[in-house]
């Protein structure tokens, strides 16, 4: 044997193959079994095979990394959806203020568009104004406009909206004018049922209707009757709605029924209003002329009061004393009077002789009376 002999074996024994031979070969083996998987595609099975063997190995070694990219597309999810939830709400309150902006500005061109109608129905001179706020008065039902004596205002002119009247011009400062409502309780507007003509007056009742008073119980006036205004006092406008009967209760005890009324136009509510002017011109004021009192019902009574009372007392009494001497000559001749019949003789003496004439009557008669009582 070499070892036994003392023999080394050679060098290439020894070492092995170099590396470049040990390359060489290893591509040479790795190209054959290419050309030949492409060729044959023999290795099909075995890598599919190697796969499903492999398969629990590879979901083990990419676990942590899903994991770690699940956590991190959740949080990044979680915080889109926040920003996007903020965002959304911030539209949404956004679309919900346009929407109320938009239908308070439809609301008031609604609003607009009925008193533009009705400018055009009075056919009178009108102010537009607005409703700044409600009077302090707690007990009356009162409204202070934008506009005062200086857009034109002036007390008495009646005030409505798109549907009907609303109350009247009450006061009116430079700036601005207080209107007092239909149901004020001092309020009242002549008024006539639009089905049967019957005229009546309309007052308020304070707390947000109205009342047609003084109609007898037997009027022809029904639920659902409408009311519009006269115009029989020259302020309001005829025709113009005012309110609708919603009650009539008749009691055969009482004179008068009780009729309820609802106000059509916005009493409580409205915002924008037309102050209407007045149809025509006011008839002016009579003059008040200087009469004669003696003309007048109460001349007459105090003439007559002091005719009686005032002269008659000092006539009579000069009557009397200038009869006195023709009396008591006479008292033969002429049988005396009753004394019953002596206040009305003294009373009709007093309205038929006159003052200027009795002075000169008196002494006559007694000249006159004087021989008969000698002889």
């Amino acid at each position: 044997m070499a070892t036994s002999t003392g023999h080394q074996p050679p060098p290439f024994f020894r070492r092995g193959l170099p590396l470049s031979a040990k390359l060489t070969i290893y591509v040479a083996l790795s190209l054959a079994l290419l050309v030949g998987d492409l060729q044959m595609s023999y290795l099909t099975t075995l890598r599919q095979g190697v796969a499903i063997l492999t398969y629990p190995l590879q979901i083990a070694a990419a676990t942590p990394a899903e994991f770690a990219r699940n956590v991190s597309n959740y949080f990044n999810g979680l915080i889109s959806l926040q920003r996007e939830n903020e965002r959304l709400r911030a539209d949404r309150l956004q679309a919900a203020k346009q929407l109320l902006r938009s239908t308070q500005l439809e609301q008031e061109n609604t609003e607009l568009r009925g008193l533009l109608d009705m400018r055009e129905r009075v056919k009178v001179t009108s102010i537009a104004a607005e409703v700044l706020f409600t009077a302090r008065d707690p007990f009356s039902r009162k409204v202070i406009l934008d506009k005062g004596g200086n857009q034109g205002v002036e007390p008495g002119l009646a005030v409505v909206d798109a549907a009907g009247v609303l109350g009247q011009v009450t006061r009116v400062f430079p700036l601005h004018a207080e209107v007092t409502l239909l149901s004020d309780k001092e309020q009242a507007i002549p008024v006539l049922i639009e089905r049967s003509g019957l005229r009546a007056v309309m007052f308020g009742t304070g707390s947000g209707l109205t009342e047609l008073r003084y109609l007898a119980a037997n009027a022809d006036v029904r639920v659902g009757d409408r009311i519009l205004t006269s115009g029989l006092d020259g302020v309001f406008v005829p025709g113009l709605p005012v309110a609708t009967v919603i009650r009539a209760s008749r009691d055969a005890a009482e004179s008068f029924g009780r009729i309820l009324c609802l106000p059509i136009g916005g009493v409580e509510r409205s915002g924008d209003v037309l102050v209407l002017g007045r149809a025509g011109a006011l008839p002016k004021r009579p003059q008040e002329e200087a009469l004669d009192p003696r003309r007048t019902a109460a001349g007459r009574i105090s003439q007559r009061h002091e005719s009686e009372h005032g002269q008659s007392a000092p006539a009579a009494a000069q009557s009397a004393a200038q009869a006195a001497p023709a009396v008591s000559h006479s008292a033969p001749v002429a049988a005396p009077r009753p004394a019953a019949s002596a206040p009305v003789a003294a009373s009709s003496a007093a309205r038929v002789v006159r003052p200027a004439s009795s002075s000169s009557a008196a002494p006559h008669s007694a000249s006159e009376s004087a021989p008969k009582g000698g002889n």
